[in-house]
């Protein structure tokens, strides 16, 4: 799902992740559901968490519809997979616990718009949103999927943001974190079968090559118990996607970002990617919108309404290099 190293810049858009539950408090019930976030400069940026999305649209483009393959091309219909996992401001349910918002999907529907299909996203447990590329249940994943050296044995991905990670500690509690040093012996929870796990585990053993302690590294059930664990200090870090972790940390004022990897090793940059079985034929029309929507602005303006405009790429490229099987 998300991933590793490269850049230890902290994102200008302090954003990043937190529960429905928090989302919802965190809302304004007197304007319609809408919660205000705060860039490292104090730029605010006011995000619509109300069900009530008035979503950015563009139009279809006929030239990259046709590429579409025939059999989705019949269906009128775009199946999209995402994870159930509530992670804002990426993918998460607003104020009535049941619509899918978030940037994936605003970038989702773009596409979609640009392909002339109606999007249909179903949320799943991250490990099943593989399972439904693999069985063709679902057309393309947007739920910030890392391209890794590993996932293009099996998929095709279109990139469409930067992957940047975030060390979350309790506010005033923790070190900052630029390598595997500063985890040495420290207790981190972390999502099983991500890409951070994949970082962890090697940090791990690398502290121990060099003679220091381990990693403890901790798995929660949900991001509510990960934040119980931190701010009791049963936990000392929490490693995630740097635009959730951000954002819990803005919306809830309890914890910060103290250290920032990209996703992708420590000489690349990390990128996120519409995820496609292998050979479905969609990687290229889903490139080609996702190069529409970055040329015509609508792109910039759905980043930009989530606070996210520091994570724009230029370009949607095919199956770029992405993290090493081994992170190195």
């Amino acid at each position: 799902m998300f991933t590793t190293l490269i850049s230890r810049r902290t994102t200008a858009a302090a954003l990043g992740l937190a529960s429905a539950l928090v989302l919802a408090a965190c809302g304004n019930p007197t304007d319609g559901g809408t919660t205000e976030v705060a860039d490292t400069s104090g730029n605010k940026t006011k995000i619509n968490i109300s069900p009530d999305q008035d979503r950015i649209t563009t139009d279809k483009v006929d030239s990259i519809a046709a590429e579409v393959p025939e059999r989705i091309r019949k269906s009128g219909t775009l199946e999209l997979v995402a994870s159930s996992g509530s992670a804002a401001p990426l993918t998460f349910y607003a104020t009535d616990n049941k619509t899918v918002i978030g940037v994936e999907p605003d970038i989702a529907y773009l596409v979609a718009d640009v392909l002339g299909l109606k999007p249909r996203i179903t949320t799943v447990s991250w490990e099943n949103i593989f399972v439904g590329l693999d069985s063709a249940k679902y057309d393309a994943g947007f739920s910030n999927i890392t391209v890794t050296e590993e996932r293009k044995e099996k998929y095709d991905f279109a990139t469409y943001r930067e992957d940047n990670l975030g060390f979350e500690a309790k506010k005033g509690s923790g070190p900052k974190v630029t390598g595997p040093e500063d985890v040495a012996g420290r207790t981190v929870a972390v999502g099983s079968g991500t890409n951070q796990e994949k970082l962890l585990i090697e940090w791990s053993k690398e502290n121990e090559k060099a003679g220091r302690k381990p990693v403890d590294i901790k798995y929660y059930q949900n991001d509510s118990d990960t934040y119980l664990a931190l701010q009791s200090g049963r936990i000392d870090l929490y490693l995630g996607p740097n635009p959730t972790a951000a954002y819990h940390a803005a919306t809830t004022g309890k914890t910060e970002v103290v250290g920032t990897y990209s996703g992708a090793g420590a000489t690349l940059k990390g990128l996120i990617a519409a995820t496609t079985k292998k050979d479905s034929g969609l990687v290229k029309p889903l490139a080609d919108a996702l190069n529409h929507i970055i040329e015509n602005g609508t792109y910039a303006k759905v980043l930009g309404r989530w606070g996210l405009s520091d994570e724009a790429v230029t370009k949607s490229e095919i199956n770029p290099p992405g993290l090493p099987k081994t992170n190195k």
